[in-house]
């Protein structure tokens, strides 16, 4: 659903009950996110899908009903997305400043998240339809989806995937860089961006404007990096 006239005419139409139990589930999780002090355990995302499963189980509803009604903010993560692309303007000065160390951590990042993947997937016997539905997870889920998609992998596999991924590391991120002593705003921004996509950015704005600039940063650039890592690590492990 890419056509305006189209997305207009369903949203003046439709009862959008699971758009709005989506929306509501969020704002709860957000609610409880903000009292426990933006503490990264009391993940927003974590806390909404909790819900909606939860609702979905109790109503006996399926997915594919679910998504019907939600499908709006499915189609919303494309915009949000290349909308990521303004830290990447904003930022070009400081950006080309770090441009060889960024590089070198945008090629590790993305190469260790497809490769180790693939090889922890391959170790226990999975099929190739799995480990085309893992290679992608470390992206944003709209670029996610495509790769999968195009390397033969089941796309909701992938989005689930990518959700659990971008949760567990906007979940781990503070207290691990706080471990390893990493204090710069730029670094601990990128490496989350690179390894947790879109959840991570959005942790990474809420603990400063630095690091959630760069976090989309490296977002973007792992997407392009990954659409291209991700067939070449796949036909290495097929």
């Amino acid at each position: 659903m890419t056509d305006p006239v189209l997305i207009w005419s369903y949203l003046s139409q439709e009862p959008l009950l699971w758009l709005t139990a989506t929306l509501a589930a969020y704002w709860l999780g957000d609610s409880f996110f903000r009292r426990m002090n933006r503490q990264s355990w009391a993940n927003p995302v974590l806390a909404a899908m909790v819900m909606l499963a939860l609702v979905l189980w109790i109503t006996g509803t399926s997915y594919q009903t679910y998504f019907e009604g939600a499908q709006f903010v499915h189609f919303m993560l494309g915009p949000a997305t290349v909308a990521l692309g303004m830290p990447l303007y904003d930022n070009l000065a400081r950006l080309r400043r770090a441009a060889l160390p960024l590089v070198a951590a945008l090629l590790a990042g993305s190469v260790t998240a497809v490769v180790s993947v693939l090889a922890i997937g391959k170790a226990f016997g999975l099929s190739e339809v799995m480990l085309a539905s893992l290679a992608p997870k470390s992206t944003t889920a709209p670029v996610a989806i495509g790769i999968a998609e195009g390397l033969g992998g089941e796309p909701t596999i992938t989005a689930v995937l990518v959700l659990l991924t971008g949760i567990f590391g906007a979940i781990i991120a503070t207290p691990l860089l706080n471990a390893l002593g990493i204090r710069d705003w730029r670094a601990r921004g990128f490496s989350l961006g690179v390894a947790a996509h879109g959840i991570g950015t959005a942790r990474a704005f809420q603990v400063n404007e630095t690091a959630g600039a760069f976090a989309g940063i490296g977002m973007g650039l792992n997407a392009v990096l990954t659409s291209v890592i991700a067939p070449l690590a796949l036909h290495l492990f097929r």
